[in-house]
């Protein structure tokens, strides 16, 4: 495989027992920095198999990008010999990561306690919904649950006229996901200084509340509160890409220098003289007309000159970019972000890894597996005999 031992996670061993998106975002992420990750699946396989477009109806193209460089076991955890099977792995493991409820994971015998008496120096990770010390612990979770409960939604309603939307994005299974990447990292750290394994809790629901609080607290940071929740500049309805006379194009004219050399470029008109353009507090105080009298002349220009205009300024403006314009970007093809492999399913075009390191480069693996293709390898690393494995292939507790 061709991601795997290499990376700065390179020699980690990861269970996976996580499915859809948060997890195996997290775990993806693991793998590309070259961590050997062993996503197990039950029978039925993870749902997100299932999701098309792909040749492979059981392998789509969401999981064959999120489960990159994974290898798979697929158990079924409700047979004792499955269980066990776990538990051995957990022995020569670094990390245990899960994305089921608390007390699903203990109904399976796979709680901390468990894997602790396998491996005291294991990092066991969950990853779900509600922190199991509140009242809603138990309740089912997607994105956009979490989103509607985190006050996602209602930020985003503020700028499309009071009608509650979601974000384009699954927000909250990503944020979910890179928080647990960084906490498991973290734990792993602080083994190296200790010795001593330990149990973390990464909840969507209080991450992205965390998430969303980080700029919108505002006033209410303080008690009593000077203000409401909201970042005024972020839920601004003019905050948004402006019309040119030709098309849009997002810009941000933010502190005192750019605004002076925008007023510049413009030849300084008699709006510019407006004391409320004069700094950071008074366009703050104000964002919704400041922003207003920016939409006004916007439309006075094409694109293109108004980028001619903020390049000169040095102030940050782009053209609106799809997706698909992505796939072509000059920055990007120069940079090699575009990872091309040639596979049993074809040409596969993934997103790259974002970081690069020195010393240690992640790689991108193999596509995401076939369900159980690495069953029978795995359990024979962890020194299941051959009769041990056929035993439970024929019992259905191991599919291979």
């Amino acid at each position: 495989m061709s991601g795997r031992g290499k990376g700065p996670l390179a020699g980690v061993r990861v269970l996976d027992l996580t499915a859809v998106l948060m997890g195996p975002y997290a775990t993806q992420i693991f793998a590309d920095l070259g961590a050997d990750v062993i996503k197990i699946e039950g029978p039925a396989g993870d749902t997100t198999r299932f999701i098309p477009p792909g040749p492979d109806p059981a392998r789509g193209a969401m999981f064959l990008n999120v489960n990159r460089g994974k290898r798979s076991l697929a158990l079924d955890l409700k047979q004792p010999a499955a269980r066990d099977a776990v538990l051995r792995l957990a022995k020569d493991a670094d990390v245990f990561i899960h994305s089921m409820r608390a007390q699903a994971i203990a109904r399976l015998g796979l709680d901390y306690a468990a894997l602790k008496a396998a491996n005291p120096k294991i990092i066991y990770a969950n990853l779900y919904g509600y922190g199991r010390s509140g009242p809603y612990r138990d309740y089912p979770a997607y994105d956009d649950i979490v989103q509607a409960a985190s006050g996602i939604v209602d930020l985003q309603a503020r700028l499309s006229g009071g009608e509650p939307t979601y974000s384009a994005n699954v927000i909250a299974d990503k944020v979910a996901g890179l928080t647990g990447a960084y906490a498991v990292i973290a734990a792993l750290y602080a083994r190296e200084k200790s010795g001593e394994g330990q149990e973390i809790e990464i909840p969507m629901f209080e991450t992205l509340v965390s998430f969303a609080a980080t700029e919108h607290i505002c006033g209410s940071l303080f008690d009593p509160p000077l203000g409401p929740p909201v970042y005024p500049r972020a839920t601004s309805p003019s905050r948004r890409p402006y019309k040119t006379a030709d098309g849009h194009v997002g810009v941000m004219i933010y502190n005192d220098k750019q605004w002076q050399a925008f007023f510049r470029e413009l030849g300084n008109p008699a709006w510019s003289a407006d004391p409320m353009f004069a700094s950071m507090r008074s366009r703050s105080e104000n964002i919704s007309a400041v922003l207003g009298e920016v939409e006004k002349v916007m439309v006075t220009r094409t694109t293109e000159a108004w980028m001619d205009l903020f390049r000169r300024a040095e102030i940050p403006a782009t053209p609106i970019a799809s997706l698909q314009d992505l796939l072509h970007d000059p920055h990007l093809e120069e940079t090699g972000f575009w990872h091309s492999a040639e596979t049993e399913l074809g040409t596969l075009r993934y997103p790259g890894i974002p970081t690069n390191f020195s010393g240690t480069p992640g790689a991108i693996g193999d596509p995401g597996p076939s369900l159980g293709a690495d069953s029978n390898a795995v359990l024979a690393e962890a020194g299941f005999g051959e009769d041990e494995i056929a035993a439970m292939v024929a019992s259905g507790a191991v599919l291979s």
